[in-house]
């Protein structure tokens, strides 16, 4: 897939105002910082088009993303597991994007983002236990891949595959710094708009 256009649809903060634009969906998930707004700017090429921030936790709403003029809605979710967030917000967070992954009638897929340096954490899995539960399809992107060698990137692949009991070919490795794994993300994208055609 060749994305020439992105734009900025909408951010919603109730998922009972999320619209059916009529266009496959793929959902961005993972824990807050792990490097979601970089990945979507890489994937589009458009450093400013998702706002980054130094700050986990920014994102706190639903924030969609249009490609192609109608080919593909790419869906920015809330970050989970960032501690210094009141209850409250928490909960708001867990209520936007469990309402959202059961309730849209167009996703196709959940890309869960994992930061490559690290072991999945006790969220990201329970993340896929739930997805696994509601049968909603999920890939894997390991993030930040520029951060460690070759050799310690096929290793940690191996040791989050294991403990997300999927297969290595599930895991997809990225670099939005490095440039890397942007044109296996794409074909991923490509397959998964002319399987649900």
């Amino acid at each position: 897939m060749d994305i020439k256009q992105c734009r900025f649809v909408t951010s919603v903060a109730d998922c009972r105002k999320c619209e059916d634009y009529g266009m496959p969906e793929i959902a961005i998930a993972g824990k807050s910082n792990v490097g979601k707004s970089s990945f979507i700017n890489y994937l589009v090429n458009n450093r400013s088009m998702a706002k980054t921030s130094s700050t986990p936790g920014k994102t706190r709403l639903l924030n969609y993303f249009e490609l192609n003029k109608g080919q593909l809605m790419l869906v920015d979710l809330p970050g989970y597991g960032y501690a210094k967030v009141s209850g409250s917000v928490k909960d708001n967070w867990d209520e936007l994007i469990g309402g959202y992954l059961l309730g849209s009638r167009r996703l196709i897929n959940v890309f869960l983002l994992v930061d490559i340096r690290h072991d999945p954490t006790a969220l990201d899995k329970q993340m896929v236990a739930y997805m696994h539960h509601h049968n909603i399809p999920f890939s894997v992107i390991a993030t930040k891949c520029d951060k460690l060698s070759k050799q310690a990137c096929n290793k940690q692949k191996q040791a989050i595959a294991s403990q997300l009991c999927l297969g290595t070919d599930n895991i997809t490795v990225v670099s939005s710094q490095s440039k890397i794994g942007k044109e296996l993300v794409l074909e991923k994208i490509e397959h998964l708009i002319n399987t649900c055609n």
